[in-house]
């Protein structure tokens, strides 16, 4: 057992609270140090007899969330009182209305927008999600709420080796599904990009690793590079006469691995392994003019990409991002991104919310990051019942591009890539989307489903006679016509549901059946009708089935095959499920007895990094970690998570199916070699394999079953052997 020194902790507990203080000296206002003193004698008090998982005093965490919230976001006092508290009314028995009287009514209201909602959920339901709706309620009121809860994970994230695996699996999911969007969407990039880079160290362990060892023992050489080519930019920007500052960073681990995956590329050919940033200090009525002046002057010393300009300068992004973007080739062959941005943007990049609002002040335009707060209250306004439907939802509007589009008086709006007419149509007015039969974009008709592209002009057509259907949640992206449409089908069904229950109660009294509980199960099972709720609705459509017997006998008939069945189970000898081959342990025993599947959406092999995954009515799933339904389902279901991992491997009795692709230069007796190296060299069996070629590139995908990841590994680096171009990669199995 560790011995504690009291004494010592008690001094490092004040240490950081006056490292806190230090670093907040520029936000206080008068009286803010007694607030802030006062908040954390009162968390100290609260969490004195706590400790985290790394065995140090649990005050530690909420004093590095204030200091989080105001060095890297640049909250003030309000959001220090209330991360040093954020804990205070979940882990003690302090009750909210204490806060309340002791600190007022913003405090206490964020402090419950970040407290957990105790209770009992229901199976269908999810405790994760459902908390989170209950924190994103509070968006409407106090969007600090959000940003403490960020500073929160963040330091979280930052501390994650002392939980248990289960944990960090399922807390570095949640990160990856939500909170490093939210961030992204609230225009905190660096928050956004360390969250993701912890996420990735749990999900993707090995993968984390190897990137992160290239990229050491390459900064020395990219250090090099960035002086060289800033050198000639620096010499022209002296002479522009205005003040500015050039950095250079490497992409994040989580970006370069993204990016491998997307191009299908080694890390070797990710050729934009960091960013130049240049920034201008310009007043603001004069920084879009310097920020292409400077891009003028870089794109004189270095060609750029033609495809690659980004101008967030006109059209900043919907969290009210600006800067300019563009890729230019440098010395050596090398491309190299370029960000262009005044100190003004530079800093709402940085700090997002809080700086757009400092901003804002005197400025009345709305801008994007207001749309799309008043869009995330749409979506809360209209939510679906179920919580995991509302968190998908959300997510939809956090890390969707946007489109530019023009209503037929020139208005622009801006909606999420890939929105339909009916999401414009939803945009403009609930009625209006609810009545849309179709609309003229540039003057053509198009359907209600038209996808919208940048620039297009959209007059909306309605019907008195529309009303929304289910067919619509299949095109539109959008939250608010989602809520909308989903609102309104669900008051029609609950008016169907009155109308065919009416008509059910009528023919069970004419027919003497009672309407129980185990009647209607009998009945819906007897009609193919999923639920009770369904059937009246099938029945207000279509009126009663008909059936060939009198209703009393068909339930009748349904109890008496049930009661056989019953009685047969009774009398048979018990039946033992004997334990399934193989090398996977479920749990924490080697000993459990537990039956699984293998996820067809990922179909792990042995090596990879896996998870159990305990369903509803289809036993355990063994997903890879980095499987984007299982991080969807440990994000939203966290408590079915199980663990499960390789006892040893390989082993050559068992088989997996595997996917590879390959891609190439094309070349007589190429499919003869690759089979060749399968089926001769490494004797592997093919379950499918498909050749295509055109224009002198092929693609071949196969299916082979391997017995691990390192098997699967070598057999990778002998087909690339074959030839200087080949390329190739895991893919899923379909």
């Amino acid at each position: 057992m560790v011995e504690i020194d009291e004494e010592a902790e008690k001094k490092e507990i004040l240490n950081r609270y006056r490292q806190l203080l230090r670093i907040s000296k520029d936000i206080r206002e008068p009286g803010d140090d007694r607030e802030i003193r006062k908040a954390f004698e009162l968390a100290l008090r609260a969490h004195r007899n706590m400790r985290r998982k790394s065995g140090e005093p649990y005050i530690y965490h909420p004093i590095a969330v204030a200091r989080i919230a105001v060095e890297e976001i640049g909250l003030g006092t309000t959001s220090i009182v209330s991360a040093l508290l954020h804990d205070v009314v979940e882990d003690s028995d302090i009750p909210l209305e204490h806060i309340r009287k002791e600190f007022g009514p913003k405090v206490a209201n964020i402090i419950h927008g970040l407290t957990k909602i105790s209770g009992v959920f229901d199976q269908s339901n999810s405790p994760q999600a459902e908390n989170f709706r209950h924190m994103l309620l509070t968006l409407s009121d106090d969007v600090r709420v959000i940003l403490i809860k960020l500073c929160d994970r963040l330091h979280n994230m930052r501390t994650l080796e002392h939980m248990s695996e289960k944990g960090q699996l399922k807390i570095a999911s949640e990160t990856l599904y939500l909170y490093a969007p939210l961030a992204h969407r609230l225009g905190l990039y660096a928050i956004k990009t360390e969250l993701e880079d912890l996420a990735l160290k749990y999900t993707e362990p090995e993968m984390y690793k190897q990137i992160k060892t290239k990229l050491n023992e390459t900064r020395e050489q990219r250090t090099r590079y960035i002086r060289s080519f800033i050198r000639p930019l620096k010499m022209e920007l002296d002479h522009l006469g205005i003040e500015y500052e050039i950095k250079g960073r490497p992409k994040s681990i989580y970006s370069i691995l993204s990016k491998m995956r997307k191009q299908q590329v080694e890390f070797e050919q990710v050729y934009d392994l960091f960013a130049i940033r240049i920034i201008v200090n310009s007043l603001p009525e004069v920084e879009k003019r310097d920020c292409w002046n400077v891009y003028s002057i870089v794109t004189s010393i270095y060609r750029p990409n033609p495809d690659r300009l980004r101008d967030w300068i006109s059209n900043p992004k919907g969290n009210g991002y600006e800067s300019l973007h563009t890729t230019v080739m440098g010395p050596r062959g090398k491309w190299v991104e370029i960000q262009i941005r005044s100190t003004r943007m530079d800093e709402i990049a940085e700090k997002g919310y809080a700086a757009h609002w400092r901003y804002k002040e005197g400025n009345s335009n709305e801008s994007g990051f207001d749309l799309w707060l008043e869009r995330v209250r749409e979506i809360l306004e209209n939510s679906a019942e179920n919580a995991v439907d509302f968190l998908n939802d959300f997510k939809l509007n956090l890390y969707s591009k946007e489109v530019f589009v023009f209503t037929p008086k020139g208005d622009l709006k801006k909606l999420p890539m890939n929105s339909t007419t009916l999401d414009f149509a939803f945009d403009i007015h609930t009625e209006v989307g609810s009545k849309c039969i179709g609309a003229k974009v540039n003057n053509k008709l198009v359907p209600i489903s038209h996808v919208l592209q940048n620039g297009d002009q959209v007059e909306i057509i309605t019907s008195a006679k529309q009303k929304p259907n289910k067919g619509w949640l299949d095109f539109v992206i959008t939250g608010k016509a989602k809520g909308r449409i989903k609102h309104a089908l669900k008051e029609e069904k609950r008016k169907l549901v009155e109308e065919g229950k009416e008509v059910v109660i009528r023919k069970l009294r004419q027919a003497k059946v009672p309407k129980t509980t185990e009647n209607m199960r009998i009945i819906c099972l007897h009609f193919d009708q999923p639920s009770e709720a369904d059937f009246y609705v099938f029945v207000a459509r279509n009126g009663f089935p008909k059936t060939d017997q009198p209703l009393r006998n068909v339930i009748q008939g349904y109890k008496d095959r049930a009661e056989q069945g019953r009685h047969r189970n009774d009398t048979a000898p018990e039946h033992i499920t004997e334990k399934k081959s193989g090398e996977l342990i479920i749990g924490e025993s080697a000993d459990l007895n537990m039956d699984y599947e293998f996820a067809k959406c990922c179909s792990p092999i042995p090596g990879d990094e896996v998870v159990g995954f305990i369903t509803v009515g289809e036993g355990i799933k063994i997903h890879r970690t980095n499987c984007k339904n299982a991080i969807r389902l440990m994000s939203n279901y966290g408590y079915r998570i199980i663990k499960a991992r390789w006892a040893g491997y390989p082993i050559h009795e068992i088989r997996f199916n595997a996917g590879i692709q390959i891609t190439g230069i094309d070349s007589p007796g190429l499919v003869s070699k690759v089979t060749d190296v399968i089926s001769k060299d490494l004797q592997i069996n093919m379950q499918s394999i498909s050749f295509s070629a055109k224009d002198g590139a092929f693609v071949g995908n196969l299916t082979l079953e391997v017995d691990s990841t390192g098997h699967l590994d070598e057999l990778i680096e002998k087909i690339k052997k074959i030839d200087q171009y080949i390329q190739v990669k895991r893919v899923d199995v379909n």
